[in-house]
């Protein structure tokens, strides 16, 4: 039996930005998840993610938020406006010409805040596409963010950037195939869950040598939008979909918590994508 199987994780309190989804909707296609012939049921839009803040709340997690605008639907989608690590803020600048004012909008949160913000010069799309875990911040590219903002990333922060070529556009961003398991400062390293398919071949190699017990997902999971979860190193916050995914993490110890963000799958996001995590 695995050393890590059954094992008792401890949660680690955790500070979360958010953005209401009042204007939440479908009104373009930049990923293979948007169709213009899709009705968002914003009523229960809001009652999912409203959900999903009060789990959070009554896990122990603090939770802000960034007021939304008008004209910006994708705004609620809040892990791709930064990364922030040791209270350092790197920006984002969106690929899609759509999305590009929500870059300002959550500079002034951060800047009002009391932050430094660093405004990336190439494609950079935050959590999206940069994930922290164990000593590294993993980074895809392939659909969005540049192996250009890997370098800033690099030299901004001071940590080992890992680069990671996404290769399957359902899996735009390096968030909708891959979390972090365990707390970044874990000193045993952390692990991960990830789809290997939606990697490159040489991508994958690497994922298995820096965590060789990493949970590896379905595609039937990873399509339900199970990677798109967002862990406090026990408790795990997942998609219920990912029925799969969901009992893997439950043999290994961690306590998978189901919340249904499927409303927000329509435009190509879930749990992390409506949530980004802010390191002090």
């Amino acid at each position: 039996m695995s050393s890590r199987r059954k094992r008792r994780y401890p949660s680690v309190p955790r500070r979360y930005l958010v953005c209401e989804p009042r204007y939440f909707d479908v009104h373009y296609a930049i990923n293979p998840w948007m169709r213009d012939d899709v009705r968002v049921d914003t009523v229960l839009a809001l009652a999912q993610w409203q959900h999903l803040i009060d789990t959070y709340r009554a896990h122990g997690h603090t939770v802000e938020t960034v007021p939304p605008v008008p004209g910006l639907p994708d705004m609620v989608f809040a892990a791709n406006s930064a990364l922030v690590v040791a209270g350092r803020v790197l920006g984002s600048n969106f690929h899609a010409e759509q999305r590009r004012p929500e870059s300002a909008e959550y500079e002034t949160w951060f800047k009002a805040a009391g932050y430094d913000v660093h405004h990336p010069a190439s494609v950079c799309e935050g959590e999206g596409d940069l994930v922290p875990a164990g000593r590294y911040v993993l980074a895809g590219s392939g659909f969005r963010t540049t192996r250009a903002a890997h370098d800033e990333a690099q030299e901004f922060f001071g940590v080992p950037v890992v680069g990671l070529r996404l290769v399957d556009p359902y899996f735009y961003h390096l968030d909708t195939a891959l979390f972090a398991l365990d707390d970044p400062d874990d000193p045993g390293g952390g692990t991960v869950a990830y789809y290997p398919q939606a990697f490159s071949p040489g991508s994958r190699e690497v994922l298995a040598r820096l965590f060789p017990d990493a949970v590896l997902a379905t595609r039937d999971d990873a399509m339900a939008f199970g990677l798109n979860s967002v862990s406090d190193g026990r408790h795990v916050f997942v998609a219920p979909q990912a029925t799969g995914l969901i009992a893997q993490l439950d043999h290994r110890g961690y306590v998978p918590v189901p919340v249904d963000l499927s409303e927000f799958h329509k435009a190509g996001g879930g749990i992390k994508c409506c949530t980004q995590e802010i390191r002090s």
